[in-house]
């Protein structure tokens, strides 16, 4: 399955991020980001990163700072998968699901990421 392709601004953004791992060996910060590319908010480089993770382009393993990576074809199939379960599990959690049934959601969650 193709990938929808990046705008201009996302692959700017994919190529900084790719070079950055490359030489650093983990991800820019988003604040890091922002400074590079000239742009004057951070939730900006926010607002492109998610979309570069929806299309496919990057994968963020959780919540945590410099967690980005560049995504292999075979996180490219898995990723709405991952996308649907982060949702339901983002879901539930704001719906004050049952803990038992969050905490099934959130092992195979991690089952999938590892």
């Amino acid at each position: 399955m193709p990938k929808e392709r990046a705008t201009k601004k996302q692959q700017e953004m994919l190529q900084f991020i790719g070079d950055f791992l490359n030489e650093h060996n983990y991800a820019p910060s988003y604040r890091e980001t922002m400074v590079a590319l000239g742009y004057k908010s951070v939730s900006t480089v926010a607002v492109h990163v998610d979309g570069l993770i929806a299309k496919g382009y990057l994968t963020k393993s959780d919540k945590s700072a410099r967690s980005v990576r560049i995504a292999s074809a075979a996180d490219s199939v898995d990723n709405s998968h991952l996308a649907w379960l982060r949702t339901e599990i983002t879901k539930r959690e704001t719906a004050g699901a049952d803990e038992g049934d969050l905490e099934t959601l959130r092992k195979a969650l991690g089952l999938l990421t590892d």
